[in-house]
């Protein structure tokens, strides 16, 4: 398996594992996942209502872009970067997409 297919598969199985999880005060809430392979990208979106009122936000937002995984939105208190790394992505080929290009390199992960 080439590297590229090895993250894919790594990134659909981090999401698939978040979206399992169901918060209890979340009950008119939907985790979805929107995986687009051909384009490589993939996200974890919370969709539905809590107490009338409209929820939708990203969850996770994570691109394949020449060979690094691009982290765009991560909206949980643990990095995700983390996890990626714990199942073999190496800090080299994560980049923080939502941290200014400046910044991206200050805990050790890519540039781009």
């Amino acid at each position: 398996m080439d590297k590229i297919e090895k993250y894919r598969n790594i990134i659909k199985s981090l999401l698939a594992e978040y979206a399992q999880i169901r918060l209890a005060y979340l009950d008119e809430v939907e985790n979805q996942l929107v995986f687009d392979e051909a384009g490589d990208h993939y996200q974890l979106l919370r969709i539905g209502f809590e107490n009338r009122r409209r929820v939708y936000y990203c969850v996770f937002h994570l691109d394949l872009i020449n060979g690094k995984v691009w982290i765009q939105v991560d909206a949980t208190d643990v990095p995700i970067a983390h996890r990626l790394e714990a199942a073999g992505v190496p800090k080299e080929d994560i980049v923080l997409g939502f941290h200014a290009p400046y910044k991206r390199t200050l805990e050790g992960y890519a540039a781009a």
